[in-house]
């Protein structure tokens, strides 16, 4: 069973920067494209970035140029880089499986999740 241990998260003010970290357990890390998802409150779960085995990236309208996605093999381990942040980037960040599909972002997640990390960005 695959487990999804998410941290990082925390209250920043607008502009500020958090750097998300998701251990992952249970399954071949490096074979899996990986994707950092997030939830907002009333809003339905989506994907922002995602990472291939090989380090291609691709990234949601919303945080390109802000956001970078990382990966460290060695340690199972995911890493989201949120620079220049705005209010709208409030949500639950999750980490999990997902696709990159002729440069475009596509969910593909595993059976389960994590517990997910608060982010809150203040104005």
């Amino acid at each position: 069973q695959v487990q999804l241990v998410e941290s990082g998260g925390g209250l920043v003010q607008a502009g500020g920067s958090l750097r998300l970290s998701c251990a992952a357990s249970g399954t071949i890390f490096s074979i899996n494209t990986m994707g950092w998802y997030r939830q907002a409150p009333g809003k339905q779960r989506e994907l922002v970035a995602a990472i291939t085995s090989s380090g291609s990236t691709n990234y949601r309208d919303s945080v390109k140029g802000r956001f970078t996605i990382s990966r460290d093999n060695a340690k199972n381990t995911v890493y989201l880089q949120m620079n220049s942040m705005k209010p709208e980037d409030t949500a639950v960040y999750y980490c999990n499986r997902a696709l990159i599909v002729s440069n475009s972002l596509r969910a593909a997640t595993f059976g389960s999740w994590g517990q997910g990390t608060q982010v809150t960005v203040s104005s």
